[in-house]
Formats: C-alpha cells, structure tokens, sequence
C-alpha cells in the first residue's frame, strides 16, 4: 500500500545527482531545475491535471500495462498528489510508459530508462505506441527492420534507429503491426519497448 506520508519526505534530489553525474539527460524529459525556465509548459500541464477523468483510465484494467503520454508537457511527480515535488518533466507526446501502480486518480509510470514516478490518470492515454530497440541506442550500425508482411524474409520497408516512436496497431504470434514516419509496417515483437512478449490485442 503507498504511504504518501513516507513518499514526501524522500527525496529525489540524490537520484537527480546520479543522472547529472552520468550524462546528459533524456532528450524527451528535463529535470525539474530546466522544467522551471518553462512557466507555460508547467502552468498547462498543471491545467491538464485539473481535467476530468480520462474514459480509457476510469475502467479497472491490470497491472502493470502499457499507456503511453497523452500531453506534449506531463510532470512526473514523487508522490500521488499536486502537491509533491516535481522530479520530471517528459516533453514528448506518445511516448510509450508502463504503468505499475495506482492510488486513486494517481499513476505510477516507467520509462524505457527506469524513470518512475507519479502522473495524473488524464494525462495518459490508452493508445499504445512503442520505442524501437531502445536497448540497441549507441550501437554503431544498429536498425530495426519494418517488413511489409509479418515474416523475417518480407520485403523491407524501412529501417528505423533505435528509440523511434511508433503507433502500434495490433500484436499477435510475435509480430506487432506498427506506423512510423509515414510508413506502415511489421515489426518483431521482442524488438519494441511498450508491449509484452506473447501480448496479443
């Protein structure tokens, strides 16, 4: 059970420290010190929060499950509640994240990277979109194939670097149907972030 007590008084300020120490930060987040150069971004993302209840989050659905973000602007907060620090600030609308607790109208996320914290529910969306090999970032040479057909010898359609977005249509027997850039492909299913191995919808 969360305890919003207990979550208020940790602070994020050592995980900031670590990511600061260890690079740049992500190119669809900014910490909450580059967050505050922004007083709109913040001001409509605290609007948003105000909206009411998004239809795709008021069903009870399991956990953990695939959103992604609703907004170009969403704060990730460190407790459930308008009144946590914000520790986040994703700046990338679709942007697949998992959601792996809830406490009334409050979520909690990850990202591809390990980022968690809190969001309001209206905030996420129920279309599912997903990262293509984020894990392959970096690599020289890596791509990830977009088949015309759901099958490893289809005709290739494209080729996209590691931690594209893309729509996902449908997943089933391995393969997930996927959009990106304009065009419309299959993609293998254990080389996207965003579904399950074995997810089917």
């Amino acid at each position: 059970m969360f305890s919003p007590a207990a979550a208020l008084r940790r602070s994020v300020l050592p995980a900031l420290a670590v990511a600061l120490l260890a690079g740049a930060l992500p190119a669809h987040a900014q910490s909450p010190a580059a967050a505050a150069t922004l007083p709109e971004a913040v001001s409509s993302t605290a609007a948003a929060e105000e909206t009411g209840e998004d239809a795709e989050m008021s069903r009870k659905l399991p956990l953990p499950r695939f959103v992604s973000l609703k907004s170009a602007r969403v704060n990730l907060r460190v407790g459930p509640g308008k009144d946590y620090a914000v520790s986040w600030l994703f700046t990338k609308p679709g942007l697949p994240v998992e959601i792996i607790q809830e406490y009334d109208l409050w979520r909690r996320i990850r990202d591809a990277e390990g980022t968690e914290g809190w969001v309001y529910h209206s905030l996420l969306s129920g279309e599912r979109t997903a990262l293509a090999a984020p894990w392959l970032k970096g690599k020289k040479d890596a791509t990830i194939m977009m088949h015309r057909a759901a099958a490893q010898d289809g005709a290739v359609v494209a080729e996209m670097e590691p931690g594209v977005v893309t729509k996902v249509r449908e997943c089933s027997f391995g393969w997930c149907q996927v959009e990106a850039g304009g065009r419309k492909g299959f993609v293998s299913q254990n080389e996207m972030w965003g579904v399950y191995p074995d997810e089917r919808f």
